[in-house]
């Protein structure tokens, strides 16, 4: 019997969310909440049910949630929803997708989502709340902070610390053995060969 699941935010990111859920089956999506614009819209098949507004009473109903808001310039919304979801009551599953390479001697904290043909190789660390995209890969003993954006493509090579709510843009590469501020905003296809 699959999991129900409550998803927070309608945009983007939630379509491609929304298919590794549906890859996984591990889970029924009972609905999708957003701004109230939205409410009532379709999308993918799941329907937009309720507001931010509406969280304590469909959380206690459906305590499984996956913030499906995207981050480029600021994690600031994602965060706010999971801490707004948390005091909720929320519980927030990995989702991982059954393409993706997860290392048993990995570790993921909870929200993370991770994206179809990720990896995530032995002795990494990845925080909550992030997303590690389609085909980012996190080689060996490597450590994620909270709430961070591995885009598309990302390399983070063995050794290297990112720290808290970093956005890492599409094709970009670390060198091995870094370590990246909190707070760090790499662009797409950067070299990155110590802290910004």
């Amino acid at each position: 019997m699959r999991t129900n699941l409550l998803l927070i935010g309608a945009g983007g990111h939630c379509r491609s969310v929304i298919d590794v859920i549906e890859s996984s089956q591990q889970y029924h999506i009972v609905g999708i909440l957003d701004v109230p614009e939205k409410v009532g819209q379709v999308v993918l098949g799941y329907d937009v049910i309720g507001t931010n507004q509406d969280m304590p009473t469909l959380i206690k109903q459906t305590p499984n949630v996956v913030i499906t808001v995207g981050q480029i310039h600021s994690p600031a919304v994602r965060i706010k929803l999971y801490d707004l979801a948390k005091e909720c009551g929320a519980a927030f599953p990995v989702i991982l997708s059954p393409h993706a390479y997860v290392s048993r001697h990995a570790s993921i904290d909870e929200g993370t989502v991770v994206m179809h043909h990720a990896m995530v190789n032995a002795g990494a660390v990845v925080g909550k709340n992030c997303i590690l995209n389609t085909r980012a890969c996190l080689e060996h003993d490597s450590v994620i902070g909270d709430h961070c954006h591995l885009s598309t493509g990302v390399i983070v090579n063995g050794g290297v610390t990112v720290g808290a709510r970093t956005f890492i843009g599409s094709g970009s590469v670390t060198k091995e053995g870094i370590t990246l501020p909190s707070d760090s905003f790499i662009k797409a296809q950067s070299l990155v060969r110590g802290p910004i």
